[in-house]
């Protein structure tokens, strides 16, 4: 049985060949406009930093505090991954004191950052350089062309060891950028490293006795959280949302879920539930929401601490954990 996600009228690979040719276009005018000078004054004395999506903004946020205006490129709960700046956007890139970017994700802000005279660039991928957990095999495309995207999987950020690289390398960059306040931002940073560091060991902790090491999913986002906690992901689909799964795909998932005892079908919040909904209903298991982070909805209720812990609940209500009241079962 082939399930089939909604075919778009646009590709994927001509938005973002619209996208690009009209970022280049605006980021030629903004550049004119400004003489040149890509660089931001500080307003009010705040460094004016740059975040292409939430992740990257979430870092800026937490090590520059007080000290900086964070604009983020990406709306809240908004899929970041088809992102096409506007002329705004892209004289805002133009005039950051410091931009904190993801190479790859989203081809409209690589050519603006590229375009960009500020001198504090914060490539994630530097600090963390992404694998390639081929995740995209066995899927199609919707429009029925390869599309380009990052030399491997750009999901670091659900790995907090990694994302705590991510981290420093800000918190050096926005102290070479802002040095007046540079001990605040060793101190944020050093602060913030601790918090994922104790998450990391939550993560350690809860999955270490599970039923079951596998977990289903409908995006292919978590490759680098289950490398790290000892789990196998089993994607529905790749890690571009807009592919679906072949024929064989589907029987490999079916297959994977039956084998390993699995009783969740996990689905995002920023993508139709639809795929999920209908993988679970053919193998009768339950859904539940496995976050990856692309974006939160409403950043006054919850941040990426919150969000990954209640991915740490569901994970663990699906993998079979004990709940930590429970009785032990009785001896045979």
């Amino acid at each position: 049985m082939m399930i089939g996600l909604p075919r778009l009228g646009v590709s994927r690979r001509t938005r973002t060949s619209i996208a690009l040719g009209a970022t280049a276009l605006a980021a030629s005018l903004v550049l004119t406009a400004c003489g040149g000078n890509g660089s931001a004054d500080s307003g009010n004395g705040k460094l004016k930093v740059v975040a292409s999506f939430y992740p990257m903004e979430f870092l800026a946020q937490q090590i520059g505090k007080e000290h900086v205006a964070v604009t983020d490129l990406t709306a809240a709960g908004v899929e970041p991954h088809d992102l096409e700046l506007t002329a705004k956007q892209v004289g805002t890139v133009s005039k950051a004191d410091a931009i904190i970017y993801l190479k790859g994700l989203q081809p409209t802000v690589d050519q603006a950052v590229a375009q960009s005279s500020s001198k504090h660039k914060v490539d994630a991928t530097a600090a963390s350089p992404l694998v390639d957990h081929h995740l995209d095999e066995g899927t199609e495309e919707t429009d029925g062309h390869h599309h380009e995207g990052p030399a491997g999987d750009p999901h670091i950020w659900l790995d907090p060891t990694r994302y705590a690289a991510v981290a420093k390398s800000v918190g050096d960059e926005f102290a070479k950028a802002d040095p007046a306040h540079a001990e605040d931002y060793r101190k944020n940073t050093d602060e913030l490293v601790t918090k994922l560091t104790a998450l990391d060991q939550e993560f350690r902790a809860g999955l270490k006795d599970t039923t079951t090491k596998t977990f289903v999913t409908s995006h292919a986002a978590f490759g680098y959280l289950a490398d790290h906690y000892g789990l196998t992901q089993v994607a529905i689909n790749g890690v571009d949302p807009e592919s679906e799964p072949t024929p064989a795909r589907l029987a490999a998932v079916q297959k994977a879920a039956k084998d390993n005892g699995v009783t969740t079908i996990f689905f995002e919040t920023l993508a139709s539930p639809k795929l999920a909904d209908t993988v679970a209903k053919d193998l009768g298991l339950k859904t539940a929401v496995l976050d990856p982070l692309e974006g939160v909805k409403d950043p006054s209720k919850d941040d990426y601490l919150t969000v990954m812990k209640q991915n740490l609940a569901n994970l663990q209500a699906a993998l079979g954990v004990p709940a930590p009241d429970a009785a032990p079962a009785p001896a045979n």
